[in-house]
C-alpha cells in the first residue's frame, strides 16, 4: 500500500479526496474554494445567514446577505455530535455539556408558561366573583342590543356570542334570552359552566329560527354529549350548525356561513333574497362531519364561481364516490381541491384526477405534477413531526426522541473493508436550521477531510453550498431525500419528518393485511422417498473440498477423505456462496456435490424468508408481522398507526437483510427511527416479541440444525444437538435498555460475555421454572420447522436440485405462552457449539460427542443414515 502523503497543495487535495468530491456532487468550480477554508478552518455561515426559531419548537435559516447566486459558495458546517447508535444514551449521560446543546439545538427545552391565577369565589374590592360574572355579561348583552340599534337593527340582534364568561345553568336561566332575542340566527356559549342538560336543552331550544349554535368547552357538553344533541336537534329542526359541525339539516346559511357569506355583521335573514352564495369562490368545509353532500343548496346552480373546495376530515359515507364525483364535475370554475386520500372520491391522486381532469391542483399540490411524477400520498402543506415530551423526562430521553428528525449518516470504508456499523451525526445549529423542501435551495453533503491523506486522520464536515440563486431574507432549504423519488417510496418516507395522511397508509396496509388473511397453502403430501447413498460400491472414499475448519479436523469418517482441490472433489462443502463464476474459477462441474441448494435465498435472506412465507400461509401465528422496507414501507407505517390508535404495543426491531451477529439490528417504538433507519442499508421491520419466554429473567433463543437431503420430494431431518443462546443481562422493556446489546440480543460469540449453557441443564431447569414439558414445545417447533420448508418447496420449486445437500440453521424464539416464533434460517450455520461440547440427546437419549458433530452431519445427507437425527 502507498505510504499517505500529507494534503498541502490544491493538487494533493483532490488527488486525495477525489471520489469524495464526486460522491458529494459539489461542482467543480466550487472544489478550489472547498480547500481553502478546509485548510484555514474556516467557518463564515454566519456572515451569511440568520438562524431563527419559529413556534418554540423548531428553526429556520435565512439569507442576510443581498444576493447569492447559484454554485458560488460553499460553506463548512460543522458536526456538534457524532456517534453509534449504540453509544447515543451514553454519551448523552456522560459527555459534559452535549445533552444542553442538543436540547438547545432540537428545541427541547421547556417553555415557560405564565398560568392563569387560579379563580376564586373571594370577593375583591367587596364584590363577589359571582356578582362580577352577572355584571360582565349584563353589560356585554346591553352593549349588543346598542350596537344593533345602532346599526339600524331596531335592537334585533340577531348574531350572539356569550364565550367563557363563566356563565352557570342559574345566571343563564335569569338571563331569558329567548325573550330578549326572539329573532337569533347564530348563538354561541363556548367555554363556559353549562352542566344541567334539562336547562341548556329547554333555554337553547326556545329559538325558532336558530341556524348556528356552539355550546363547545361546556361541562354539560362532555358529560351528556350525544342525549344533549338529540334534544336539540328534534326540537330546533332548522338548525344547520351544531357545535362547529353541519347537521343533517345543513343549507344555503352553513354553506354561506363557512364561505365567509354570514359573518356576525351580516348574520343574514330567516328569508334570503335570490341566491346570496353566487360570488362565492372559496369553500372550507373541512371537518364538518359532513355524512351526504348531496344537497340543494350545494349544486353549481347556487355556487357558480366556486374554484376552491376543502373536503377533508368529512366522512360522507351516505354518499358513493361516483355520486359524490359526479356532483363536482358539474361546478364549471372548479380549479383546486383538497380531500382525505384515501378517502370517500377516491383511493389514489391519480385516481381522483382521471376522474376530475379540469382540476389544476389537489391537495395543494399541481395536477399534472402528480400525474407526471405518479405520487399517490400528496400534500403541500404536511405539518412538521414537532418532538414531544413530559415534564418527567430527561434531557437525554427527549434528544433518543427527536434525534430522528436532525440525524444524517454515512458509512467508513477503505481499500480494505466497509464499517459494519453505520456513524451517525447532527450538524452544528446552523446546518441544523435547515428546512425540507421538494424544490430546496441549497445543497448538503457529508464530507471527510483527511489532512495527512488517510483515513486515520479525517475529520467530518458538511459541506453548504447554494443550487438556486437566493434573494436576501429568503429561507434556505434542503431537500431532506434529496436523490430518492417515488421509486423508492419518496412520499412515504416523508413521514418520518412530516404527519402524512394517515388514512392512505392505513388503507395500504388494511388491503396487504387483507391479502394475507386470504392466503393459507395446503399442506403438500408427505412422499415416502429416500434419496440414495452416494457411498461407492468399491469402499473407496469420497473427496471432500471444505474451506470451514470444523470440517476439515472433525471429519474423520473412513467413508470421507480432504482434498484441498475443488475440481477433484465429490463434495464441496463450503461457507462462500457459490455461483457461476465461482464454478468457472475453481473447476466447479454439476456432477459434484455442493452443500447449497439453488435459490436458497428465498430461505436465509431475511426479506425472502418472509417472503416466501407470506405467499405460502399468509400471516402464520409464528411469524410476527413482517415488513420488506425496500417495497412495503407505505403498509408498516399504516400499520404502526394502527396499533398506535387501538393502544397497542408499537415495539418493532429493524434487522438487515442479508448480515449476521445482530449486526446493524435495531429496536424501537418511534416512527421516525424506522424510516431513517433505511439509511443504512435495505432493512425488514418484524414486529418484536415484547414477552418472550424467558430463562431466569433472561431473553433467550435456540439454534436449531436442519438437515435436508432432498427439496422434492422434501427430505427432512432435524438433528438432536441444539443450543440456547442467552442473554447476559436481566429481560426490560424499559426504553434506555433498547441501547443495550446484552440485554435484547443473545449472539454473545462475537460481542458481549459468552457464557454456554449445556442443553440439558436448560431443559431441565426451563420445565422446573415455568412448569412445562419441554417435549410438547418440542413437537410445536418441529411442525413449525417442517412448515417453513414446505413452504419453499411450494413457492420456489426451483430449489429442487440432485446434487444439493445442505444443513441450515433455523433460530427460534418462545412467546410466553411457549408458542415458538421464526427468528431466521441461516446457510452453513456456525457449529462451533456443536462441535466443542458433548451434550445429552434431549429426545433419543445418549451422548452425543461434539467431534462426531460433523460426522454424523455427513452420515446423514451422503450415506442415508439417521444417528443422532431425526426425520421431520
Amino acid at each position: 500500500m502507498a505510504v499517505a502523503k500529507r494534503v498541502e497543495t490544491y493538487e494533493d487535495f483532490v488527488k486525495v479526496h477525489g471520489l469524495l468530491l464526486t460522491a458529494s456532487g459539489l461542482p467543480q468550480s466550487l472544489h478550489y474554494q472547498l480547500f481553502r477554508k478546509l485548510s484555514s478552518d474556516t467557518f463564515d455561515g454566519g456572515a451569511h445567514f440568520r438562524i431563527e426559531t419559529c413556534d418554540g419548537r423548531q428553526r429556520r435559516l435565512f439569507l442576510t446577505s443581498d444576493f447569492m447566486p447559484k454554485d458560488s459558495h460553499v460553506f463548512l458546517v460543522d458536526h456538534a455530535w457524532t456517534f453509534r447508535l449504540s453509544d447515543a444514551y451514553q454519551q448523552l449521560r456522560e459527555v459534559q455539556g452535549l445533552a444542553e446543546r442538543m436540547a438547545a439545538l432540537m428545541c427541547l427545552e421547556d417553555m415557560d408558561s405564565n398560568s392563569d391565577p387560579e379563580e376564586t369565589n373571594e370577593s375583591v374590592d367587596g364584590v363577589s366573583h359571582q356578582t362580577g360574572t352577572e355584571l360582565r355579561v349584563a353589560e356585554l348583552v346591553e352593549s349588543e342590543i346598542n350596537t344593533a340599534k345602532e346599526n339600524g337593527q331596531d335592537g334585533a340582534v340577531l348574531w350572539l356570542e356569550l364565550e367563557e364568561l363563566d356563565i352557570d345553568d342559574d345566571l343563564l336561566l335569569s338571563l331569558d334570552l329567548s325573550s330578549r332575542f326572539p329573532g337569533l340566527l347564530a348563538l354561541s356559549l363556548c367555554g363556559n359552566k353549562l352542566e344541567n342538560m334539562e336547562i341548556v336543552s329547554r333555554e337553547v331550544t326556545k329559538f325558532g329560527n336558530l341556524r348556528a349554535l356552539w355550546l363547545n368547552n361546556n361541562p354539560v357538553v362532555d358529560n351528556c354529549k350525544e342525549q344533549l344533541a338529540d334534544m336539540v336537534l328534534q326540537r330546533l329542526p332548522n338548525l344547520e350548525i351544531y357545535n362547529s359541525q353541519f347537521t343533517a339539516n345543513f343549507g344555503e346559511w352553513a354553506l354561506g356561513f363557512c364561505g365567509g357569506v354570514y359573518v356576525k355583521d351580516n348574520p343574514g335573514r330567516v328569508h334570503q333574497g335570490d341566491r346570496p352564495l353566487e360570488r362565492v369562490a372559496s369553500l372550507d368545509l373541512s371537518n364538518r362531519c359532513i355524512h351526504s353532500l348531496i344537497n340543494k343548496a350545494f349544486s353549481p346552480v347556487e355556487l357558480p364561481s366556486l374554484s376552491y373546495l376543502n373536503l377533508r376530515g368529512n366522512p360522507l359515507e351516505l354518499n358513493s364516490g361516483g355520486d359524490l364525483l359526479e356532483v363536482l364535475k358539474g361546478f364549471p370554475c372548479l380549479q383546486s381541491l383538497e380531500v382525505d386520500i384515501p378517502g370517500p372520491l377516491g383511493v389514489t391522486a391519480i385516481q381522483i384526477l382521471e376522474s376530475l381532469p379540469e382540476l389544476s391542483e389537489l391537495n395543494g399540490v399541481n395536477a399534472s405534477k402528480i400525474l407526471e411524477t405518479g405520487k399517490h400520498v400528496i400534500d403541500s402543506m404536511l405539518r412538521p413531526r414537532l418532538p414531544k415530551w413530559t415534564a418527567e423526562e430527561t434531557l437525554a430521553d427527549r434528544i433518543i426522541n427527536a434525534m430522528w428528525l436532525y440525524l444524517m449518516t454515512y458509512r467508513l470504508a477503505d481499500e480494505e473493508k466497509i464499517d459494519e456499523t453505520s456513524v451517525w451525526y447532527v450538524m452544528d445549529e446552523l446546518g441544523s436550521a435547515l428546512r425540507h423542501s421538494d424544490e430546496p435551495n441549497f445543497m448538503v453533503a457529508p464530507f471527510l477531510f483527511m489532512p495527512e491523506g488517510n483515513l486515520a486522520s479525517a475529520v467530518s464536515f458538511s459541506i453548504l453550498w447554494p443550487t438556486q440563486n437566493v434573494q436576501k431574507g429568503d429561507e434556505c432549504t434542503r431537500d431532506f431525500l434529496f436523490g430518492i423519488g417515488e421509486d423508492k417510496q419518496r412520499s412515504a418516507r416523508l413521514s418520518a419528518w412530516f404527519h402524512t395522511p394517515q388514512n392512505y397508509f392505513i388503507h395500504e396496509y388494511e388491503k396487504h393485511n387483507q391479502k394475507l388473511q386470504l392466503r393459507s397453502l395446503i399442506s403438500p403430501s408427505i412422499q415416502s422417498s429416500t434419496t440414495s447413498s452416494i457411498h461407492r460400491t468399491d469402499e473407496s472414499a469420497l473427496c471432500v473440498y471444505t474451506d470451514i475448519p470444523q470440517v476439515e479436523e472433525l471429519l474423520t469418517r473412513p467413508e470421507f477423505v480432504i482434498t484441498s482441490e475443488p475440481k477433484d472433489a465429490d463434495i464441496i462443502w463450503t461457507g462462500m456462496q457459490v455461483d457461476e463464476d465461482v464454478k468457472k474459477a475453481a473447476g466447479i462441474t454439476d456432477q459434484q456435490f455442493i452443500n447449497q441448494f439453488p435459490f436458497e435465498a428465498c430461505l436465509v435472506m431475511k426479506h425472502h424468508l418472509a417472503e416466501t412465507i407470506q405467499k405460502a400461509y399468509g400471516s402464520p401465528e409464528w411469524l410476527q408481522p413482517t415488513y420488506n422496507l425496500e417495497t412495503h414501507l407505505a403498509q408498516l407505517i399504516g400499520d404502526y398507526y394502527v396499533r398506535s390508535r387501538d393502544g397497542l404495543n408499537n415495539l418493532w426491531i429493524l434487522k438487515p437483510w442479508n448480515m449476521a451477529r445482530t449486526i446493524d439490528t435495531t429496536v424501537t417504538d418511534n416512527l421516525s427511527a424506522i424510516i431513517r433507519l433505511m439509511e443504512t442499508g435495505p432493512k425488514i421491520c418484524q414486529k418484536y416479541i415484547e414477552h418472550p419466554a424467558l430463562f431466569n429473567g433472561k431473553k433467550f433463543d435456540i439454534r436449531y440444525i436442519v438437515l435436508v437431503r432432498n427439496m422434492n420430494p422434501l427430505e427432512l431431518f432435524l438433528s438432536d444437538v441444539f443450543w440456547v443462546r442467552l442473554a447476559n443481562n436481566p429481560y426490560s422493556l424499559d426504553k434506555h435498555s433498547f441501547f443495550e446489546y446484552e440485554t435484547h440480543f443473545t449472539v454473545m460469540n462475537y460481542r458481549g460475555r459468552f457464557s454456554h449453557k449445556n442443553t440439558r441443564e436448560f431443559v431441565t431447569e426451563f420445565e422446573q421454572e415455568h412448569k412445562v414439558k419441554w417435549l410438547e414445545i418440542h413437537l410445536r417447533i418441529r411442525k413449525m420447522i417442517r412448515s417453513v420448508f414446505e413452504a419453499a418447496t411450494a413457492v420456489h420449486p426451483e430449489m429442487h436440485s440432485p446434487r444439493s445437500r445442505a444443513i441450515y440453521g433455523v433460530d427460534v424464539m418462545l412467546d410466553s405462552s411457549f408458542q415458538p416464533k421464526l427468528l431466521e434460517v441461516t446457510y452453513c450455520p456456525d457449529c462451533t457449539r456443536a462441535c466443542k461440547y458433548d451434550t445429552e440427546s434431549i429426545v433419543g437419549g445418549g451422548v452425543i460427542k461434539g467431534q462426531d458433530f460433523f460426522n454424523d452431519v455427513f452420515g446423514c445427507l451422503f450415506l442415508n443414515e439417521t444417528t443422532h437425527v431425526n426425520p421431520l
